[in-house]
């Protein structure tokens, strides 16, 4: 599933009071306020993101989809396996939290096979538009997980997403497929990942995250794959790996990115990934995006983006409430 930048950053800018704990590993690096840097880097990880969706969809013609994410999450993990060391100076595997990780990992492995599951039966730009309602699942699942207060405005916000789904899903119409319901459960899924990530931000590094998550995915994926196995030819392997690099790459990139700027200014660029994938899939499928998928996707990216918007008044109004707090 590629990860929607606008939810993860609304995440980022979350502030939850946690108990003070000794802090185990590395700290992520202080973030530096170059928005022009941060929108480059946006732009440049969608373009790996629907390389990697284009790719995934590609090789659905011939391989499980269970298998083309074991390919995913083995290449995935062996990106990380020099962190993985004890021997390494970045070594990453020493945590506090190993149940938070394995949930972790458990809930981004249901959001990739979920959405290259659905890649099989859909086209890629309406696959790609329903994903982006990860979102609205991270606004309903932070009052239960985060505490959060959601006031009337980012429900709305919300409602107006969710009626984007169902202008391109169209459910009871002819026009309607049941695969359309897996990009949703993705979305639900990386929300999922998306709330336990901020559980542990600020006290468990990047690399360690991602290393528990890809071990994780692994295990998990290993178990089952012999169940539907089929022999790749080695086009296909080469395929794997590089939807493996390419979505590493392309989610290590929005973390760099969401350093040097809000997802206020940001989030706006992450959805040009509609757009290549839109490009990708016409000119490699054939595939012409509707106007229901049309209309449908710009009232999801509108929703995203109030949400963002929202979230930044909200972090404005809490830092002006801490300076005027005389505990603060």
């Amino acid at each position: 599933m590629t990860p929607p930048p606008a939810a993860a950053a609304r995440l980022d800018s979350i502030s939850v009071p946690v108990p003070e704990k000794k802090h185990v590993g590395r700290r992520a690096p202080a973030r530096v306020d170059h928005p022009f840097k941060g929108i480059a880097l946006i732009l440049l990880s969608t373009v790996f993101l629907g390389l990697s969706d284009t790719a995934a969809k590609y090789l659905s013609t011939s391989l499980p989809s269970i298998e083309i994410t074991w390919i995913r999450f083995l290449t995935f993990a062996l990106i990380f396996t020099p962190v993985m060391l004890r021997s390494s100076p970045y070594y990453a595997m020493r945590t506090e939290r190993p149940g938070l990780h394995v949930m972790r990992g458990a809930v981004l492995l249901g959001s990739s096979l979920f959405f290259i599951t659905g890649l099989g039966f859909l086209p890629i730009a309406e696959a790609s538009a329903t994903g982006f309602v990860a979102p609205l699942f991270v606004t309903a699942l932070s009052i239960v997980f985060l505490g959060e207060k959601v006031g009337m405005r980012r429900w709305f916000a919300t409602a107006l997403g969710l009626v984007g789904v169902l202008i391109i899903l169209r459910p009871g119409t002819s026009a309607f497929h049941p695969a359309a319901f897996f990009p949703v459960v993705s979305a639900a899924c990386w929300a999922g990942t998306l709330i336990l990530t901020r559980m542990m931000s600020g006290r468990e590094a990047v690399v360690t995250t991602m290393a528990y998550s890809s071990l994780t995915g692994l295990a998990i994926l290993t178990a089952i794959v012999p169940f539907v196995w089929v022999t790749p030819s080695w086009t296909a392997i080469a395929l794997g790996i590089f939807i493996g690099v390419a979505s590493t790459a392309g989610q290590w990139i929005v973390v760099l990115a969401y350093r040097y700027g809000d997802a206020s200014v940001l989030a706006p660029f992450s959805y040009s990934q509609l757009l290549w994938v839109s490009i990708l899939g016409f000119f490699i499928f054939g595939e012409v995006p509707s106007i229901w998928t049309i209309v449908g996707a710009a009232f999801i990216v509108a929703s995203g983006l109030y949400i963002a918007h929202r979230e930044r008044v909200r972090r404005a109004q809490l830092l002006v409430l801490e300076e005027r707090s005389p505990n603060a």
